[in-house]
């Protein structure tokens, strides 16, 4: 129960640190439980929908799902995105592009990374809301979306030479966090779910080798960009996948 409260802690601002105090080694070793907070999340954010769809336009209900997304993450893999886009656009070589993903101020990349990501998810869960079975949709994205953080850390080094709570990852947690998306993924016996689980493989994979070549490796503000990356290509491979032909 611990190690569960310990990833519910690093993921959201929901005040779980109260019932126990956790260091960097607990989060480390919670991270198998990364794709269950993202189906709690999504159960959050499915059961938000369900109250405000009858009473709003669907537009403004996925407005309002970002923006409790934001609140209840505290807006962490938001600035990860920025901050990413921002090292990637604007610096020349490693060094300069690990530096400027330290400095929190966002810039012209990051501003703009901003807008697209967040007017493509609004978007894409104003099209969800409009289907027949959004309810799973709802709830996987954003388990697929921390599954592939997992994916990363398993996959590269930390760039930095500092620690970090991903240096400590490791391997291990993918077993557990892949078998909550297979469990995930056997409940709702969906074609689309699969098609959007291997979405989510292949842009973690494209990402990865993206930041292999710039930056030797994986930092926290890229683990929040891909996090972005595969929420947004899982919600568009949903509606791409149910869409008129």
């Amino acid at each position: 129960m611990k190690s569960f409260l310990a990833a519910i802690s690093f993921l959201t601002r929901l005040p779980v640190g109260r019932l126990a105090a956790f260091d960097a080694a607990d989060v480390a070793h919670s991270s198998g439980w990364f794709p269950l907070v993202g189906t709690l999340l999504g159960g959050m954010c499915s059961l938000a929908a369900a109250l405000l769809r009858g009473y709003l336009p669907l537009g403004v209900v996925a407005v309002l799902l970002v923006l409790l997304d934001a609140l209840v993450t505290g807006a962490l893999h938001f600035d990860g995105l920025a901050d990413t886009a921002d090292g990637f656009g604007g610096g020349q070589n490693r060094e300069d592009i690990l530096r400027i993903m330290r400095d929190h101020a966002i810039g012209s990349y990051g501003g703009v990374a901003l807008v697209v990501f967040v007017a493509l998810k609004v978007t894409a869960y104003a099209a969800v809301l409009k289907q027949s079975n959004w309810i799973p949709v709802l709830i996987l994205t954003p388990a697929l979306g921390r599954w592939s953080i997992l994916l990363l850390t398993a996959a590269l080094p930390y760039a930095r030479p500092s620690a970090s709570v991903a240096t400590g990852m490791g391997k291990r947690p993918l077993f557990w966090g892949t078998l909550v998306i297979a469990v995930a993924l056997v409940s709702v016996m969906s074609g689309r779910a699969l098609v959007a689980c291997a979405t989510v493989v292949m842009v973690t994979a494209c990402f990865g080798l993206y930041c292999h070549r710039r930056i030797g490796g994986i930092t926290g503000d890229t683990l929040g960009a891909n996090l972005q990356f595969c929420e947004t290509a899982a919600l568009l491979t949903f509606i791409w996948a149910r869409y008129p032909r």
